[in-house]
């Protein structure tokens, strides 16, 4: 099948703004006033996240199903590592489309909760709802939770199968060589180990994408985007999924040649 660049960008497109409604839908439903879900707690949130990936999965197959500009940015450093040629008329299409998307699927979650923003009278939780923040404000700690995060959703990906560009379609295959079950266990047991810190970004898209929808969105008493936080969830995944796609595969050519 020819590669259609307009399809990888849609498919991009979809799964990532799939995966941002029910991702901040499940925030919206825990924190803010008024809801039925309101109070269920972190684990809840972290299975809503789960599933959220799930979906974004099994939309956006078409594309490899990268949903995350760390994804996208591992696999580039992987391909580039061991010498395989790299597409670099993807690069721009995958990104511009996961963060595009991102802002879109934020969008729909407030218009979805638009009357329990309204009622909501804590600023931060608003904000919560669309990105995330420490728990313990500290630049070095809350990057390197990011990195270490974001490392291992990467690294377990590419581990398990993502072993080149997929055959069908010439795109690299990202979580979808991980099947979309197993990746949603994955951001789970990701979110319930190391999500205390900073509420795991662990995606540039996921939290740059609401991020601008809070600050644009005419969303009542909605207080700061705390912008001189947002570049952590940003420049952390970068470099915990390029760490990744430089050394998983290492780990994969010692255990094939064992």
């Amino acid at each position: 099948m020819d590669l259609n660049i307009g399809l990888v960008f849609l498919s991009e497109l979809v799964g990532t703004a799939m995966l941002l409604l029910l991702g901040c839908g499940v925030v919206a439903n825990a924190v803010l006033a008024g809801t039925k879900g309101f109070g269920g707690g972190f684990l809840m949130i972290n299975f809503g996240w789960g599933l959220a990936v799930f979906a974004g999965v099994v939309v956006s197959i078409y594309s490899g199903a990268h949903i995350n500009p760390a994804v996208t940015l591992g696999l580039m450093a992987r391909d580039l590592s061991t010498g395989v040629e790299y597409n670099w008329a993807l690069l721009p299409v995958y990104l511009i489309a996961q963060l595009l998307g991102a802002f879109l699927g934020a969008v729909l979650c407030w218009l979805a909760y638009k009357q329990h923003f309204d009622a909501e009278e804590d600023p931060g939780a608003k904000l919560g709802t669309f990105s995330t923040g420490p728990g313990i404000r500290s630049t070095g700690w809350n990057l390197t939770t990011e990195i270490i995060g974001t490392f291992v959703l990467v690294f377990v990906v590419i581990a398990f199968g993502a072993q080149g560009a997929d055959d069908t379609l010439g795109v690299p295959a990202g979580l979808a060589s991980l099947g979309a079950l197993p990746v949603a266990l994955l951001v789970v047991g990701i979110g319930a180990s190391l999500g205390g810190p900073t509420g795991y970004a662990i995606n540039p898209a996921r939290d740059l994408g609401p991020r601008i929808a809070h600050a644009v969105l005419p969303i009542r008493g909605k207080g700061s985007s705390d912008w001189s936080y947002s570049w952590i969830p940003v420049v952390g995944p970068i470099i915990g999924g390029v760490l990744a796609g430089l050394t998983a595969p290492l780990l994969v050519a010692v255990t094939v040649a064992a």
